[in-house]
């Protein structure tokens, strides 16, 4: 199993390289660059928890009445990384979500999240994606990467989905851009401390522990068939093929306010 997670991180390596190197990190210069940023990359941060609870979902019991689902492994692995991104806690030690954390960071810094606020709740009221992206105003890219892992939040493969969250949803922070952040948090006191309490954490939790937690769920789905690991491989790929697009549509967006500051 572990040339078969070998065989997948070789195939995605020189796609993982172009998301770490995009020039987006290296566009950055602002506190209304980096709100630009962070207005599309919540959609990320929302769906990787929704990708999360899909797996909750699919590998263990979350109906009443209770009856034991899958592996122990699995429902140990999956349960592990829920509780420490559904529960970490923020700089004052009070418990919240990642997702939490990334909007108090939006805030601090002036990058109020309106338009993703308002498309989440559009569809808590409809529970329609498609209506919602167009009544939201939500952004062709972000549109487009949530539309891919609501497809495979669906697609009814229990492999699939953790290849995805494992090998497609790591998000790997370049140096160049904490760099920037840090540079940014020394320039604007109290503005961009959150932001960097965010990257902090999910370099120490996601970059690490559940890195490693959720390896062992490919490889505990996956086992031995050669078609799995495949479609595994296949998913994975597509992934980062749509986080290239997320960052695509944030440097035209991030270009277009230097160009056309007042079309912005």
């Amino acid at each position: 199993m572990q040339s078969s997670i070998q065989k997948i991180q070789r195939a995605i390596g020189p796609l993982r390289e172009q998301v770490i190197t995009h020039p987006v990190f290296e566009s950055i210069s602002s506190l209304a660059e980096l709100g630009t940023f962070m207005n599309y990359h919540i959609y990320a941060v929302w769906d990787f928890m929704s990708l999360l609870k899909a797996l909750q979902n699919n590998l263990t019991c979350t109906t009443v009445p209770w009856f034991p689902v899958g592996e122990p492994d699995t429902r140990y692995l999956i349960n592990e990384i829920v509780t420490g991104e559904e529960c970490d806690l923020d700089r004052q030690g009070n418990r919240m979500s990642h997702y939490e954390l990334y909007l108090q960071a939006m805030q601090q810094c002036g990058a109020e999240p309106k338009g993703f606020l308002s498309f989440v709740e559009a569809l808590q009221q409809s529970g329609q994606l498609e209506t919602t992206f167009t009544a939201a105003g939500v952004p062709a890219a972000a549109r487009e990467f949530v539309d891919y892992t609501f497809s495979v939040i669906s697609c009814g493969k229990p492999h699939v989905q953790p290849a995805v969250f494992t090998f497609g949803r790591e998000d790997l922070i370049p140096n160049m851009f904490l760099a920037m952040v840090n540079e940014l948090d020394n320039k604007f006191p109290g503005q961009v401390s959150e932001f960097k309490y965010y990257l902090d954490r999910h370099i120490e939790v996601d970059g690490g522990h559940h890195s490693q937690l959720a390896l062992q769920m490919v490889a505990n789905l996956c086992g031995n068939d050669p078609k799995k690991w495949q479609e595994a491989e296949q998913a994975a790929i597509a992934a980062l093929e749509k986080r290239l697009v997320l960052w695509d549509g944030v440097y035209e967006q991030i270009s277009l306010g230097r160009e056309h500051p007042a079309l912005v």
